[in-house]
Formats: C-alpha cells, sequence, structure tokens
C-alpha cells in the first residue's frame, strides 16, 4: 500500500506539471498491470514492488488527466466574456463582506455559465459619493443575476501566489460581479442541502460570534478556530503568527481536530463503561473511537474541510477502522492511506502548499519519535520535538516560502498547548453554546498569549530569508535532514550537513558585470520593474494597492525579491503619484528598505518617512552601477512648480545602457511629455521601450516612436482591464514600425536582458514552463 500510495501520489503532480492533457484512457494501462500483479508470486518482492510502482504512477497519472479533463470541460465561452449573462442559482460558500461589496462562489442552475463561478457583488455609489451596500447574502440562498464574467486569469510572477490552478482546485471556472442593473432578484431564501446547509449554519455562528466579541482585537482568530474562516484575522497579527512559526495554530489545523476527537473518545470511554449492557455488547474502547472519528469529521466540515482537515480526518478514520477490526497499523500505512485518499478526493491537493506541509509535519514527527529512547521533562522533550519538526520542514518551507522561523520551536512550546487545549475549546464551546462568556475568556487568554508571541516576531534574528532552492537541492535537504534526526546509533549523522548546505549555497542566476535584466513583472493593470546589475537592484514602481491589507508590494514584488535572493534594494523609483504604480510603494519599503527614494512625489507624502533618503526626480541625473549607466530624462526642474499639470506628465522617466544596448522605462507619460523630451534631449534611442501608459491613446506618438525605434516594446496590461488597454490604434503604430510586442496579460512576468556587449535585447517569460490549465502564450506548447 504504501509503495502504490507514493507512486500514486507522484503520478498525479506529474499529471499537474504537464503542458497538455493526455488522453484519460493511459488509466487502463494501470488496471492492465495490476492484472499482471496478481499473478506475480509473492515470494517475487522486487519485481512486485516495481509493478506497484510503475501501476501506482500511471494510476495516478490517468486518473488526474481524467479529473482535469472533466473539470476544463466547464468552461466559459470566450464570445461570453464581458458580456451580460442571466444566472439563477445557489450561493454556496461562506459570503466575505470586504471594503468594496461582499464576495462569494455561486453554483449556477440556470444560464449559459460554468456550474460554479465566483461573484462579487459591489456596493453602489449614490450621487452624493455615497457607497450603498448590496443585500444581506447568505449561503444556501437562489438569487436571479445578471453577471459579467470573464475566464479564470490570474497574475503570473515566480515566488507569488498562483491563482489559474486555486481557482481549479475549487472547481471556480470564472469570475466576475453582479451588475447593479437590471436588480438581482432573490428567489428563495433558504435551500438546504450539501454544502449549502453547512456553510449557512457556519455563516449564523461567525455572525453571532462577531455580535458577542464587538470590535475585539482578536476575534477574527476565534472566527478562525471554530469555524475555520480566516478572513478577519488582521495583517499585522498574521505577520506576527508568521515569524515565530505559529500560523498552523490559527487555521484549522490537524492538531486541534486531532484533540476535539481525544476528548470525544475520552467522555465517550469512561460514560459508556459505566454502562454494563452497552459494554457488554459493544467495547468502550470501539465506541470511543468511533464517536471521535465522527466529532473529527463534524468539526472538519463546519471548517470548511481544507487540507490538513481531510488529511487528519482520514487518518483518524483509519486508526478507527483499524481498532474496529482488531488490527494495529502503523503510522507511515496510516499516513500513506491519508495521502492517497486525499488526492483521490482532489487531485489538485499537490499543488497546494498545505498538502506538503502537513503530510510533511506528520511524516517528520513519526520520524522523530520512532526509535527514541530515554525521558526529558515536558518542557525539554517539547522544545526538543520542535526542533526537530522545524529542521524536518525547513527545506520544505524556504522551496515553498523562503523563509523559515528560528524562534518556532520555543513559540509552539507554549502556544500549542494553550492554543489547542485551552484556546480553542473554550472557542468552539462558545459558539456553539448559549454562553458568551467562554468567548470572551477565550479572547482574554489569546491576548495574553500575544504578549510573548510579539516579542519573539520583534527580534531581527525571528525568521531565516533564503533564496528560492533549486528543486534538487530541496530533495537532497529533505533525506540530509532525515539523516540528520535519525536515532543515536545511525553513523555519521553529521556528515548530513552537507546535504543540506546546497540549499543555502546554490544561489539563483544573476547578470554578470556591465550586463542588465530588466524584470516587467505582472501586476496587472500597474507597473512594477524590477532592475537588476551584477551588484545592485532598483525596482521602478511598485504597482496597484488592492485594498487596506493586500496590494502588489507585499503579494508580488516583495516575494520575488525575496525568492530571486534580493533582501535590501540599492533604490527605490516611483515614477508618480498614481496607485496603479504608487500602490505598493509602502510595503516595499518596509519589507526590502531601499537605500534611497527617487520621485516626484510632494514633500508631504508618507512614502519618504520610510526611505533613509529621498532625492526629488529631475532631468539630468545620472550614476552608475557596475558598468551600466542610468539617467533620468524627465521632468524637467519646471515640471514639479506647474500646478496644473497632470501627474502622468510628472513621470520620472529613466533610460539604461549597457555596452550593447539601452532601455527606456517611460512610466505614464503622455504626449505632452514626449512632445517635450523630444525638444530637450538630443537622442531618445533605446533598443527596448517599457511602452508609455499601458499603451494608452494619449501616448505613444508616432513621432516618439521613430526617435525611440525600439527593437521590442513591453506592455504591463491586465487582462480584459476596464480601460481597454492597449489601444489598438496605439498597437498598429508599433506594429507599422516593426517593433515586436511583449505582453505582461498573455505571457505573464517577462525579462528582458541588455547585453553587456553588443548584441540583441532578448526577452523572455519568467515562469517558461507550460501547465495545462493556463491560456497563457508559454513556450513548449
Amino acid at each position: 500500500m504504501r509503495v502504490f500510495s507514493l507512486a500514486f501520489i507522484l503520478g498525479v503532480l506529474a499529471l499537474q506539471q504537464a503542458a497538455v492533457l493526455p488522453a484519460a484512457r493511459i488509466g487502463l494501462g494501470a488496471l492492465a498491470l495490476l492484472l499482471v500483479i496478481l499473478l506475480v508470486p509473492a515470494r517475487a518482492r522486487a519485481v512486485l514492488a516495481a509493478l506497484l510502482l510503475v501501476a501506482g504512477a500511471v494510476a495516478g497519472y490517468g486518473y488526474a488527466a481524467w479529473r482535469a479533463e472533466d473539470r476544463l470541460a466547464d468552461a466559459l465561452a470566450t464570445t461570453l466574456e464581458g458580456q451580460d449573462v442571466e444566472v439563477i442559482g445557489l450561493v454556496a460558500s461562506l459570503p466575505q463582506p470586504g471594503e468594496k461589496g461582499v464576495r462569494f462562489l455561486f453554483d449556477v442552475e440556470r444560464g449559459t455559465a460554468p456550474s460554479r463561478i465566483s461573484l462579487t457583488w459591489y456596493a453602489e455609489r449614490s450621487k452624493g459619493e455615497v457607497s450603498i451596500a448590496p443585500p444581506t447574502v447568505r449561503a444556501g440562498q437562489r438569487w436571479a443575476f445578471t453577471v459579467r464574467l470573464k475566464r479564470p486569469r490570474g497574475l503570473a510572477n515566480p515566488h507569488a501566489f498562483q491563482f489559474e490552478p486555486w481557482a481549479l482546485e475549487r472547481g471556480i471556472r470564472a469570475g466576475g460581479y453582479v451588475r447593479a442593473r437590471p436588480g438581482a432578484r432573490l428567489v428563495d431564501a433558504r435551500v438546504d442541502g450539501w454544502p449549502y446547509t453547512v456553510h449557512r449554519w457556519r455563516g449564523e455562528i461567525r455572525d453571532a460570534m462577531q455580535q458577542r466579541l464587538g470590535d475585539a482585537r482578536l476575534r477574527g482568530v476565534l472566527v478562525a478556530l471554530a469555524i475555520g474562516d480566516q478572513d478577519a484575522i488582521a495583517a499585522a497579527d498574521w505577520d506576527v503568527f508568521w515569524r515565530t512559526g505559529v500560523g498552523h495554530l490559527m487555521s484549522i489545523s490537524g492538531l486541534h481536530i486531532t484533540m476535539l476527537a481525544g476528548l470525544a473518545s475520552v467522555l465517550v470511554f469512561f460514560a459508556w463503561a459505566r454502562v454494563p449492557a452497552l459494554a457488554l455488547r459493544i467495547p468502550a474502547r470501539k465506541a470511543a473511537v468511533v464517536a471521535g472519528a465522527f466529532v473529527a469529521l463534524a468539526y472538519s466540515l463546519m471548517t470548511g474541510y481544507a487540507v490538513p482537515a481531510q488529511r487528519t480526518f482520514v487518518m483518524l478514520a483509519v486508526v478507527a477502522l483499524c481498532v474496529l477490526a482488531g488490527r494495529q497499523g502503523s503510522p507511515s500505512r496510516v499516513l500513506a492511506l491519508a495521502a492517497l485518499a486525499v488526492t483521490l478526493v482532489d487531485p489538485w491537493a499537490v499543488l497546494a502548499a498545505g498538502f506538503w506541509l502537513s503530510f510533511g509535519a506528520v511524516a517528520g514527527i513519526f520520524h522523530v519519535m520512532a526509535l527514541r529512547t530515554g525521558r526529558h521533562g515536558k518542557l525539554a522533550g517539547a522544545l526538543r520535538e520542535q526542533w526537530a519538526v522545524t529542521l524536518a520542514m525547513m527545506p520544505m518551507l524556504l522551496a515553498l516560502f523562503q523563509e523559515v522561523s528560528l524562534v518556532a520551536p520555543l513559540a509552539n512550546a507554549f502556544a500549542i498547548p494553550v492554543v489547542s487545549l485551552v484556546v480553542v475549546p473554550l472557542a468552539v464551546a462558545g459558539a456553539f453554546l448559549p454562553l458568551g462568556f467562554l468567548l470572551d475568556a477565550a479572547h482574554a487568554i489569546m491576548e495574553a498569549l500575544m504578549v510573548p508571541l510579539q516579542w519573539l516576531a520583534a527580534l531581527p534574528w525571528a525568521t531565516l530569508e533564503s533564496h528560492a532552492p533549486a528543486a534538487w537541492t530541496v530533495v537532497v535537504a529533505v533525506a540530509g535532514c532525515a539523516w540528520l534526526l535519525a536515532p543515536r546509533g545511525v553513523p555519521m549523522r553529521s556528515c548530513a550537513l552537507a546535504w543540506v548546505a546546497p540549499v543555502f549555497l546554490v544561489a539563483p542566476p544573476a547578470p554578470a558585470h556591465g550586463e542588465a535584466w530588466i524584470d516587467v513583472l505582472d501586476v496587472g493593470n500597474g507597473l512594477a520593474i524590477v532592475v537588476r546589475t551584477a551588484r545592485h537592484t532598483l525596482l521602478y514602481d511598485a504597482g496597484p494597492g488592492w485594498n487596506a491589507e493586500a496590494d502588489t508590494g507585499n503579494r508580488i514584488v516583495v516575494p520575488y525579491l525575496r525568492g530571486e535572493g534580493v533582501r535590501r534594494l540599492d533604490g527605490l523609483v516611483i515614477s508618480h503619484a498614481d496607485d496603479d504604480h504608487y500602490g505598493g510603494a509602502a510595503s516595499v519599503a518596509v519589507g526590502r528598505k531601499p537605500a534611497w527614494l527617487l520621485s516626484p512625489l510632494a514633500a508631504e507624502d508618507g512614502l519618504h518617512a520610510l526611505v533613509p533618503r529621498t532625492i526629488r526626480c529631475e532631468q539630468g541625473q545620472r550614476w552608475q552601477w557596475d558598468g551600466v549607466a542610468f539617467e533620468v530624462l524627465h521632468p524637467g526642474a519646471e515640471a514639479h512648480g506647474e500646478g496644473r499639470r497632470k501627474e502622468n506628465d510628472r513621470c520620472c522617466v529613466l533610460r539604461l545602457s549597457t555596452a550593447g544596448a539601452s532601455a527606456l522605462l517611460a512610466g505614464d507619460i503622455e504626449a505632452r511629455s514626449e512632445r517635450e523630451m523630444l525638444a530637450r534631449e538630443a537622442s531618445l534611442r533605446a533598443d527596448l521601450l517599457v511602452i508609455p501608459h499601458h499603451g494608452s491613446k494619449t501616448s505613444s506618438t508616432a513621432e516618439f516612436i521613430a526617435a525611440v525605434a525600439p527593437a521590442v516594446g513591453i506592455l504591463s496590461v491586465g487582462y480584459r482591464n476596464r480601460f481597454r488597454h492597449p489601444n489598438d490604434a496605439v498597437v498598429e503604430r508599433y506594429a507599422a514600425r516593426g517593433v515586436e510586442l511583449r505582453r505582461t496579460d498573455r505571457q505573464g512576468a517577462l525579462r528582458a536582458v541588455l547585453p553587456g556587449t553588443r548584441g540583441t535585447v532578448a526577452v523572455h517569460p519568467l515562469q517558461p514552463e507550460c501547465r495545462y490549465w493556463t491560456e497563457r502564450h508559454c513556450e513548449g506548447r
């Protein structure tokens, strides 16, 4: 079973890396191999293991292909994108209110749309610019909507969240918004069934908890622990949890489910054993494990049934079955069966970090606890176990997040018992019973716990940060950690450190001296460009902000820089104050501490306070890094004092030149700025042009294009953006000059390489690999 399960999971993982889907009938080959296995003598173990390995891999690959083909068939027709579509269906998730409206999943019963879509119902604005919130939406309601949809399309950047596989896993095959007019119509106020009833109960529990806790600072944490809704946890608190390595406790982890199941088992065991008639008919031990399994299932369902919950419930169910059957299952077999079951239910789970972290953590605990001898005090034992688990998980955490908490062993040693044994039972009991004081007690304890956690998070060495390691170094490091954590008696354990070292020592590639890399990140209809030389890094613009806690700075730019091994910026250039260029700047300034800021921002702008040195951007400024020349071409000094000048025409325009090529980063300049530069500069010639203002019709005049004469132009635009950038006439203008256009909405983040010696500018996607679920233009397909 263990060999087949591992092979099956690897086969599923291999399919998720495929550029195109194979014929799903490949799974028939696995059935043929399984039939052959039945004919192999039991004594031929090596042959049997090899056949099981191949059969499992083929079965996993074919099964995942069949599921993917079925899921992709439920698609929105391209002709319906951006069109008004009439749909009737059911609210299929716990609605999430936000600053601009409410988000929810919607199961379509009637209408030309996929079976499950994601909708946002935005607040309306009256004539007085007062927002009118949409009606209250609850799970299990049937509505008739007019919606505008588009196919799933996320932002494609290395080391950042990938929306498309996330949406595919959840069956979300289109997204959009509810049209304000014609008005929506509530058809049925309540429809029962799976999963609508469960989500409605979760919504009612959330509302009751929020009403009881009011504006309590940590109410979002208690709601998350009770029903698995993490949206209300503040970003600052998440940062503390992440830096201290206790984030797993603030979601529905396997630890919480196991604890509640264990508590239920103990109560049922003692009650059952005291009723002789029941104990004689069914042993108390068997009744207890069944009760524990049912409590685990109920809690898992009420909290959304995420991967950690699935894994834990399946493991507990397997243990219960072993007890009922009178057999004892080994931990590795139970873990293998749980992983197989989760993958069968959700073949896209292997793409989620939670899958590998949850199963990896349990496997690590089994490994470090196996064959151990000797006794330790409770605190010492807890610390030893936490250090061992942290070390075992380190390669995976670095691969997934490029960060690992160094204070996690200490933080978890006291946070695990407090949260799992005190806060969670109080929160769950307070959520399901009319005893509000239990929630008050849980909140008070959680507030007290935050004091030492915040102190640990504030330590400068609280986290270890590294670049995104190469895949082979992660595999080697996992083996090295397993070797290092082996029991005493295993020879040469210290040599395992040599296996772990490549994770840190094998650095990502970097530009050669005299060369420049220009990475245009995919930030939708905005701009964020990372410019790298041999030993320096500059960020030109930081992309848009989305809400009070999320922007492209903390969701895209900082993760990208971290993954590339850039710990600090040598400079930050903000071209102008428009949100699509400026929105993520504060997050970047906090997360990557640039040495200086170059911008035309007003003196009172708050960004100045976050950077040690600020410089007003003016034409004529120059500097050199590693053989690469930088020069500011715009704005002139007179532009800063001109009150009626548009922000776009105050843009900071930057040209960089190597010995072999040059590039022009033009921000959002419009025709006026183009004319001013043409009159002022002897030459605007550049091999690469980041096209002004996302291809707007107000920019890219014929004279400007002729003067720059680029070989390649890069458009940073959002998929089906509301501004309809780029303008068709502008695109035709560049095409008429023979300019090769590359677009982030079609290829994701792009890297342009300016050679150090005479040559051509090479442009390629930063994520060249294809996946079957994406519609982007990519290499290999």
